[in-house]
């Protein structure tokens, strides 16, 4: 099988510079070919667009980088055919439309040729010129992407972030932003956003999971449960305590609420590990235990000190419901990350690993998301 993934940007964005860092610290043991559809140099190794046919140059990590011209379709197929590579990374031009990429990707796939991600790279600096300067070729971009990478976050403050993000939103309210800065990330993480594979639906769903458990355990239920949660965290440190991106099924437009406040007919439980839905455990309980499941990411930042008083605050049940679990990780004041577990009456504040974005997520019964919502400033 090979898997296509396509990292478009606007020109200078530093979709290069990602795809560099994805190689050497993400992608290493896989057979690799790298296309870039660019007129004039190509950005990796100096391989230089051909009048015809298709230029091969051997790069770093036993990659193949090869340069496109004429028939895209038929070119890719001769790459897949004279390479057998397990994923082929696309650069295309950066003044081109992104959905013209995807739908020529599109017409290529097969049993053995899959579509895989689509990510774009935006230089967060200049994106408000941009956007109001180049119109619909850089907001197809922005539109189009299942993954939005910002770059010089680093060289913004906090609010101006907030901003960015907030009219990224307006154009796509679907895609993971990472906003992070790419030296405070490792490549593999990178890669887990931008293919999705740890998920803030499946992150709900994994605590529901547990909600569930400790509350039928705690009722001396004998019925077992199933859940399909799949968990990818194995392939991290466990020290590190990483909180992934979402699923881009998700999200709002301000600071990504996550509600999940759709509810299967019949009372049916449904076990999609995205589907991130309120999970209605009737198994001998009343039609009122419903555990709710509200997650939001945020570039705001926090000190250790506030977390704790926010999460000894959850403990209140009068005022935010009954909160049984809370877990998140965001950026903390002095630029180190936060990562936090609570469970009433305990709570646990730690320094970690950066993430691509903040990341909240709370459980319970009865939770009032508004209130839990204000506590956290977000």
């Amino acid at each position: 099988m090979t898997r296509i993934d396509i990292f478009s940007g606007f020109l200078g964005a530093g979709k290069t510079t990602l795809i560099k860092k994805l190689i050497k610290e993400a992608y290493h043991g896989e057979k690799l070919v790298l296309i870039e559809n660019e007129f004039g140099d190509i950005g990796i190794d100096g391989a230089f667009l051909q009048e015809s046919g298709i230029q091969i140059s051997e790069i770093n990590s036993g990659c193949i980088c090869c340069s496109l011209v004429g028939d895209f379709g038929r070119a890719l197929q001769q790459v897949i055919r004279e390479f057998s590579p397990e994923r082929i990374l696309i650069e295309p031009s950066g003044v081109g439309k992104l959905s013209d990429v995807i739908a020529a990707v599109k017409k290529e796939t097969s049993e053995t040729v899959q579509l895989g991600s689509f990510t774009t790279v935006v230089d967060a600096t200049s994106c408000d010129i941009y956007m109001s300067s180049f119109g619909e070729f850089y907001e197809n971009q922005i539109d189009t992407a299942s993954c939005i990478v910002l770059s010089r976050t680093d060289e913004m403050t906090d609010e101006e972030i907030h901003d960015v993000v907030a009219m990224l939103r307006s154009h796509n309210d679907s895609a993971t932003i990472i906003t992070t800065p790419w030296d405070k990330l490792t490549g593999v993480q990178m890669q887990e956003a931008i293919e999705q594979t740890q998920t803030l639906a499946r992150e709900l769903a994994a605590l529901q999971h547990e909600a569930a458990h400790h509350h039928h355990h705690h009722h001396d239920h004998d019925h077992a449960h199933e859940h399909h949660h799949d968990h990818d965290h194995e392939a991290h440190d466990e020290d590190c305590g990483c909180h992934h991106p979402h699923d881009h099924d998700e999200h709002d437009h301000d600071e990504h609420e996550h509600p999940h406040h759709h509810e299967h007919a019949d009372g049916h439980e449904c076990d999609d590990p995205d589907c991130g839905c309120h999970h209605h455990h009737h198994h001998g309980h009343d039609a009122d235990e419903v555990f709710t499941s509200w997650g939001r990411e945020t570039t705001k930042k926090f000190t250790q000190d506030e977390i704790k008083s926010i999460l000894v605050a959850l403990d209140d049940k009068a005022q935010y419901g009954m909160v049984l679990r809370a877990k998140g990780v965001v950026e903390g004041e002095d630029g180190s990350w936060l990562h936090f577990d609570h469970v009433p009456g305990e709570a646990d504040v730690r320094t970690g690993c950066a993430n691509v974005t903040g990341r909240v997520c709370v459980i319970g019964s009865k939770i009032n998301e508004a209130a839990i919502a204000a506590l956290f400033g977000v």
